[in-house]
């Protein structure tokens, strides 16, 4: 292939020549130019402080297997994946497990890695501390000994309105039995009594209002206010689980409750201030109400934490769904929490707003993690129902991030299986999405507002474009804060992306990024000697043959100039 162009902004002038030799739509053709064109024109960039070169260059590349073999930072997975199912066959949706007692000793979570796992969840409302610290130093213990690249992420308690029963185990609750809800502290447990965790619980509630349990698990109708508690009939039986959330309906209509409590309470910030000494990868923050909240933690982190560590918000309230594009802008990811949401807005909503929410997510670029009851029925049996299935299906077919197992995971007796549901279920969906082209259906918002971030922005919608168009078999980004790897992204092309980094977090954070392979090896400014570096260590892993095509993106700053950013597209061949 050797189509040559330069697009240059260093000044008054753009020019692109350029001519098309080996491949269109992945077509061979022959060896002898089929066209030429060539383009100047001025633009005025005089008062732009910021220099920007992008180049548009396709080339054959040859390897000269000098580089010695191992000097790339290839996890384990993806180097076994993409020799037994070549580049397409590379599953782009990324899966997070929750880690509890079922799967935290070192042998299980071992398993989960080499299943698929890409982030392992630690729930902090569960477990010691003694315990999440055990936890994640065998990840990273399993990362660096064994060569797996899972993050980390803790999830926070969060305020919310709990129940408890006084014991750590369940309760029956039965039709027409008649139940006592209190925010009186005692020890132990009480026959037909509930404790709540917040002392105006019951204010505006009245006789004849519902109160449902874990969106659903069991009913009651409040009988009568008793001091600041209420007398309760239970009129949908069920069962009550230790630190259950309730919700109070009226009329068939959630009745809005304004608790005025902070999104993060004091246990969540020992827990934050825990996760940062232990380096972990990802903050998710339950029961966002807005913005502030998140900004609020991103500023602490940018202050104490000495690695980029992302936040990631819930959205699991009515609060957070009317200020949601607010909370998606401020934050770096967003997890759609169903279960606690399905609390909230009735049921029949959950499919529309998971949709919903997941495009804007993709609008503004931020990675989306569907959760929540995705294969509940695994948590006691081996297989899941169809519907299940056909639910992980939409997610991914609604081009989610990630998918994430819960209790499946945790507590489940066939988490494994379970994963590998996930796994096998999203490849199978990804291929359909493929052949049906789905990913052009998506209006990109534009994002940019410095120049070099439009340039950047556009860059990375042409070069998708490109590798769609031309077949290409692969696309390497080199990048150095994951900008650039998540613009690819966001358009979701057809080949799989290789996201070179020098920066451990970012390589991490990138993890959780649809479709992107993160690899973490050494970066020059010679751009020229980053490719030719790394497209040589991976034939010489046996990882790319002869006349693959491979579409080079890169947003790499020269040290030597700071003024100048050096953004480019590249496609090359291998011979």
């Amino acid at each position: 292939m050797a189509v040559v162009g330069d697009l240059a902004l260093m000044g008054t002038k753009i020019k692109l020549i350029g001519k098309l030799e080996k491949r269109v739509f992945g077509v061979p053709l022959s060896t002898s130019p089929r066209f030429s064109f060539s383009q100047t024109r001025n633009l005025d960039v005089s008062k732009s402080r910021t220099a920007v070169r992008a180049v548009l260059q396709v080339e054959k590349i040859q390897s000269s297997g000098e580089l010695k073999e191992g000097s790339l930072g290839f996890d384990v997975v993806s180097e076994r994946e993409l020799k037994e199912n070549g580049f397409l066959g590379l599953r782009k949706t990324k899966l997070v497990c929750t880690i509890g007692p079922a799967c935290s000793s070192i042998d299980e979570l071992e398993k989960l890695a080499i299943a698929g796992m890409n982030v392992a969840r630690l729930n902090m409302c569960h477990n010691s501390r003694e315990w999440h610290q055990d936890v994640i130093r065998k990840i990273k213990k399993l990362n660096q000994e064994k060569g797996y690249c899972v993050s980390v992420m803790i999830d926070t308690e969060g305020n919310q309105i709990q129940v408890d029963l006084g014991s750590s185990s369940s309760v029956k609750a039965e039709e027409d039995s008649i139940w006592y809800f209190t925010t009186e502290k005692f020890e132990g447990s009480r026959p037909f009594t509930i404790q709540a965790n917040y002392e105006g619980f019951s204010e505006g509630v009245n006789s004849g209002d519902d109160i449902v349990i874990d969106g659903g698990m069991a009913t009651f109708e409040v009988i009568e206010k008793v001091g600041n508690g209420l007398r309760c009939k239970c009129t949908d039986p069920g069962l009550l689980l230790p630190r259950a959330k309730l919700s109070f309906w009226r009329d068939g209509k959630l009745l809005g409750r304004d608790y005025d409590l902070p999104t993060l309470s004091t246990k969540d910030w020992s827990d934050i201030v825990f996760g940062i000494s232990e380096n972990i990868d990802f903050i998710a923050v339950s029961f966002v109400k807005d913005a502030e909240a998140i900004m609020h933690l991103r500023d602490y982190l940018t202050t104490t934490s000495s690695k980029a560590i992302k936040v990631l918000a819930k959205i699991e309230s009515l609060e957070s769904l009317r200020r949601l594009e607010g909370i998606v802008e401020a934050s770096d990811g967003i997890m759609i929490a169903r279960g606690d949401l399905g609390v909230e807005i009735p049921l029949e909503q959950i499919p529309s707003v998971q949709k919903d929410i997941t495009y804007v997510c993709r609008q503004l670029n931020k990675p989306v993690i569907v959760a929540s009851q995705l294969l509940e029925s695994m948590v006691e049996y081996p297989t899941p129902t169809r519907a299940e299935v056909a639910d992980v299906s939409e997610a991914v077919r609604q081009y989610a991030d990630a998918l994430m197992l819960s209790g499946e995971s945790a507590i489940g007796s066939y988490g494994m299986k379970a994963l590998s549901v996930l796994r096998t279920t999203s490849t199978r969906m990804e291929q359909s999405c493929r052949e049906e082209n789905r990913q052009t259906l998506l209006h990109q918002r534009k994002l940019g507002a410095s120049l070099p971030d439009q340039i950047a922005e556009q860059i990375c919608n042409c070069a998708v474009e490109m590798a769609d168009n031309l077949g290409v078999d692969a696309i390497f980004v080199y990048t150095r804060h994951g900008k650039m790897a998540s613009l690819l992204s966001r358009n979701r092309p057809n080949p799989p992306i290789f996201a070179f980094t020098n920066d451990n977090s970012t390589q991490m954070a990138l993890n959780l990024q649809w479709g992107v392979t993160p690899l973490l090896t050494d970066l020059s400014d010679d751009m020229e000697g980053n490719v030719k570096k790394t497209v040589e260590l991976i034939k010489a892993k046996g990882m790319i043959k002869k006349d693959d095509a491979i579409l080079v993106v890169s947003d790499i700053i020269p040290i030597s100039t700071a003024q100048t950013i050096f953004q480019s597209i590249q496609v090359m061949t291998i011979t």
